[in-house]
Parts: structure tokens; C-alpha cells; sequence
């Protein structure tokens, strides 16, 4: 699933939000220089971010795709898995994964992140919470259990979800032993979605595939649209996205 968000990189490029600016200039200030690896790096869009903050951005990415995209708005990004990108002896000031930490072996993703930082280095892994309004996320939770009722239910709330990539990422880093000052800060962010811009982001979440090869996607795009339509064709996500931040001994 990790390798299938390439299928469409520029509509990913312009459907996913950019990172909160806070998050950006606490990493980007944190860190003692300029060096960043972003991995996942994706399409570059927080890349991009910290680059316009003054760092200087390689990013790392399984699909050429995704990288041939970044590499098109002027970010330098190499193909591969984290777990076996060689770094050929490059250090590195911050360490970043925006949405991707998540695809990492935990272990294996701790222990490299401390090969590649340099002393006083930043980790900093974060996910953004996308949390429709209460009324709207139960009418998209609703819609999954209709047109999927045998999988998972999808929270109307999803926030707790994360705790988990939280806890599993603070877990592994601890049992490097070489990090320290692990937090967890959030931060919050709001953007308005038309109908249409909140449909192209999730033709490019995670669920996108697995329901196409169900034959199930368009009927969620459908039903997704319809109960956008019944609230005025737009809404305002009161969002948050959260974090792990830790210095590398």
C-alpha cells in the first residue's frame, strides 16, 4: 500500500495539506544546522516547507514516482525503503517523516535515525488528523459501515487512532538508548474543504486502493459527496496534527 500513492503524484501533490508553519520552524530552529533527510519524502510537500525555512532537504522515497514528482519542484530525493537506503557516510542535522513513519519497520527505522543524525540532531515524526465536524464525521463513519459493513469501523473522531503510531514510534526509539527528550507536541490547524477538494484527498488516502479493488470506492466517493452536499457543499476542519519529537544523543 506504501508504493501506491504514486499512481496519481499530482493530484496527491495538490490534494494533501502542507504541514502547520508551527511545527516547520520548531523543527527547522530546534535542530543545531541546516541538513535534513525527509523520510517518505512523498511529493515533497514538507520538503518544500523546510526548505522555504532555510534547511537543506534530501528526501528518500520507495516510488520513483512520488520522487520524480518532488524532484520536478526542486527537491533532491533518492528511491528506496528507509530500512535499506545507504546513506554512504551522509550525517544529518533533523530527521523528519510527515504521514510515513507509520510504513517503517519501527526497529529497524529507530536504529538507522540514530546512524544518520548527528549529536544534538532532531527526530521529529508527525501525522496530521484529518477531524471533520462531529455531524460530518458521523455521516462519513456511516458511510463506510453502509457500503463496507464487514471491515472496521472508521472512527467519527479519528485522534485516538494515532496514539498507537505514537506509542510504537516512542517505544523504538527507546530502545535505541540513543535519544532523549522525547515529547509529543500537537498543533492545531484549520481549513475550509469544498466538496470536490475533500473527495481528491481521499482518491489519495491510504483506504484509495484496497476499496477500488473492492469495486467499492466510487460508491464512497458518491455517498461521501452527497452528505458533503447536505451540509452547503463545503466545511471547515477543525484539525490537529500531531507529533514525536526527540534529540538524538
Amino acid at each position: 500500500m506504501a508504493e501506491s500513492f504514486g499512481a496519481d503524484a499530482a493530484l496527491y501533490d495538490r490534494a494533501r495539506p502542507e504541514y502547520p508553519a508551527a511545527l516547520i520552524e520548531a523543527v527547522a530552529s530546534s535542530a543545531p544546522g541546516r541538513d535534513l533527510l525527509d523520510v517518505g519524502c512523498g511529493t515533497g510537500i514538507a520538503s518544500r516547507q523546510f526548505q522555504a525555512a532555510g534547511c537543506r532537504v534530501l528526501g528518500v522515497d520507495v516510488d520513483e514516482r512520488m520522487a520524480s514528482y518532488a524532484r520536478s519542484t526542486g527537491v533532491e530525493a533518492e528511491v528506496s525503503t528507509f530500512e535499506s537506503w545507504e546513506p554512504a557516510g551522509r550525517t544529518f542535522d533533523a530527521l523528519v517523516a510527515g504521514m510515513t513513519w507509520h510504513w517503517i519497520d519501527p526497529a529497524v527505522g529507530a536504529t538507522k535515525a540514530a546512524e544518520v543524525l548527528r549529536p544534538g540532531g532532531r527526530f521529529a515524526v508527525f501525522w496530521y488528523v484529518l477531524q471533520p465536524p462531529p455531524e460530518l464525521g458521523a455521516a462519513f463513519a456511516a458511510v463506510h459501515r453502509e457500503v463496507l459493513p464487514d471491515s472496521p469501523q472508521v472512527a467519527a473522531s479519528p485522534l485516538n487512532a494515532y496514539e498507537h503510531f505514537l506509542d510504537r514510534a516512542a517505544d523504538s526509539l527507546t530502545a535505541t538508548g540513543a535519544f532523549t527528550s522525547l515529547e509529543r507536541p500537537t498543533y492545531p490547524w484549520t481549513r475550509s474543504y469544498t466538496r470536490d477538494e475533500w473527495l481528491d484527498q481521499l482518491r489519495t488516502s491510504g483506504m484509495a486502493k484496497p476499496l477500488a479493488e473492492a469495486g467499492k470506492l466510487d460508491a464512497v466517493l458518491t455517498r461521501t459527496g452527497a452528505a458533503i452536499d447536505a451540509v452547503g457543499g463545503s466545511f471547515t476542519l477543525e484539525s490537529v496534527t500531531v507529533a514525536l519529537t526527540a534529540t538524538r544523543v
